[in-house]
């Protein structure tokens, strides 16, 4: 049996405790008002050099601007004082001209005394009138982008919060999938690895009731949460200022009580299969009754089914709905890749953990040969989606498709190419080596990176449409981390307890114990 040791959970707690602290600095120091955001853009436009910081508003003004406007209506008067000077004197020209031809100058001097100053001062309000439209067309523009970069500030502490939850729950889920297909396959190399794979399969209930929080905040728009546009008043109502023709069309699916129904029947599905699948795997174990074997088995072959389902739509919900205006048809497999191979990346280092402290005795560098094999031949295949993603929507060129990209180019430059040499150029060049993979050390070091490029990946598919390209890495990310690492190893560590290592009931297990090649 393991024992977790006093040093790994004080380790844990000391994680949670810092990230709850962060977290709550990251939502303490959020924007509260208008003025708050002005001094920010003050602060990055002097950082910047004079060049304002957001892209979406290219003239945002800061108070320098108001006497700009002063400066412009001065102007504006003066223009029309000397141009009604000369509309004056044009008139008492033409006037006069009249008058000759006329022989009436007299009558003719007194009626250009009175059209004169009339039609100058006309011409004077509108030369008036049009530098003040511009003027109070600058103030409301300038208003509203600063309501804008208040929204995108207010939502970053949730959106890093969203992304770490969001992220370690998947891990577990990634790991739930990988056990299920062990069974389904009847695999012989892995049952020695099946408690391991139900340990780090145990966060998923816990980050499950942490991210259905999340969601509820989210859908009753708790704390200034704008993460979801379509969930904003109006949008989908003909005549309100806030009407999205668009979004208003998927109403029939993005809707926050159909949202949350498919939320829980996710969540559901997901954590009873877990539950079945580790009940039935412990009673094998204890009373090596071949009926329990069996019903793992056709309750994997299920799960799997509703997996490939919900997984899908569960990344529309969660992930692709941020941006409500694109899709992809890949965004389901694309999402999958990514946690899955994270989450058999957790389950590869969790046994290097307990081998090195001389459990898992029987585990052998075939295992972690083969366990190594799944991470570089799925961070191949997230590669492949993920080429295949941008690609096509690059070289169309479709503005509602390529829009996505563009955005994340143009503002997430550096971690949208840089997950790509995390999660593909690493890897490969390190576990294509079949030397390499069986290093405990080489695939622990293949591993952070692995992770850490997935969590990039996920930050960059949430947080340009909920942040725009106010984003840095900063506390309220750094410590959302902490908190759901500290957790997810006090978890998946306490669940390890709970039942001996090795699933000895299982009818492969003496395979699995000399598996070589």
């Amino acid at each position: 049996m393991y024992q977790f040791s006093s040093r790994l959970k004080s380790f844990s707690f000391a994680l949670m405790v810092l990230g709850i602290l962060g977290i709550g600095y990251g939502f303490w120091t959020a924007p509260k008002t208008n003025e708050d955001v002005e001094k920010i853009l003050k602060e990055q436009e002097a950082h910047h050099g004079g060049a304002h910081h957001d892209t979406h508003a290219a003239a945002s003004h800061s108070e320098a601007t108001h006497d700009e406007h002063a400066k412009v209506e001065e102007h504006a008067s003066h223009e029309a004082t000397t141009h009604e000077a000369e509309v004056v004197d044009t008139l008492k020209h033409e006037v006069a001209h009249v008058a000759v031809d006329t022989a009436s100058h007299a009558e003719v001097d007194s009626t250009a005394v009175v059209i004169a100053p009339v039609v100058a001062n006309h011409k004077s309000d509108i030369y008036v009138s049009k530098f003040h439209k511009e003027h109070v067309d600058h103030a409301a523009e300038h208003k509203e982008h600063v309501e804008h970069v208040k929204h995108q500030l207010q939502n970053k502490p949730w959106s890093a919060l969203y992304v770490a939850c969001i992220f370690f729950m998947l891990i577990a889920v990634g790991a739930l999938a990988f056990y299920a297909i062990q069974w389904v396959a009847q695999a012989g190399w892995s049952p020695m690895l099946f408690r391991v794979m139900e340990g780090v399969s145990s966060y998923l209930l816990p980050g499950s009731i942490i991210f259905i929080v999340i969601l509820l905040l989210t859908c009753f728009r708790v704390g200034d949460n704008h993460m979801f546009v379509w969930m904003a008043d109006g949008v989908a109502t003909k005549g309100h200022e806030n009407y999205d023709h668009i979004i208003a069309g998927k109403t029939g699916f993005l809707n926050i009580p159909f949202f949350l129904i498919r939320a829980v029947i996710f969540l559901f599905g997901w954590n009873l299969y877990r539950y079945v699948s580790r009940k039935n795997s412990i009673k094998l174990d204890q009373t090596r009754d071949m009926s329990f074997f069996r019903k793992n088995y056709n309750a994997a072959a299920l799960f799997l089914v509703f997996f490939i389902v919900s997984e899908s739509m569960m990344s529309w919900d969660w992930i692709m709905s941020v941006d409500p205006h694109w899709y992809s048809t890949l965004f389901g497999w694309y999402v999958f890749a990514s946690f899955f191979v994270s989450g058999i990346t957790v389950i590869t280092m969790t046994t290097i953990y307990l081998k090195n402290k001389g459990l898992l005795p029987e585990v052998n560098k075939s295992h972690l040969h083969d366990l190594a094999k799944f991470m570089f031949g799925i961070s191949v295949f997230w590669t492949y989606l993920w080429f295949s993603q941008f690609m096509l929507m690059w070289y169309s060129n479709i503005p509602e498709e390529v829009t996505y990209f563009v955005t994340r180019i143009e503002n997430y430059n550096l971690p949208f190419f840089g997950m790509v040499v995390m999660n593909f150029v690493f890897p490969i060049l390190i576990l294509i080596n079949a030397d390499f993979k069986r290093l405990s050390w080489v695939v622990v070091m293949a591993g952070i990176v692995i992770l850490a490029g997935h969590y990039v990946d996920f930050f960059n598919m949430i947080m340009p449409a909920t942040v725009g390209d106010q984003w840095f890495i900063g506390v309220s990310e750094i410590s959302s981390v902490l908190f759901f690492a500290g957790l997810f190893i006090f978890v998946v560590f306490t669940a390890l307890t709970k039942a001996p290592l090795a699933s000895d009931g299982n009818p492969y297990i003496e395979e699995s114990k000399h598996f070589h090649y």
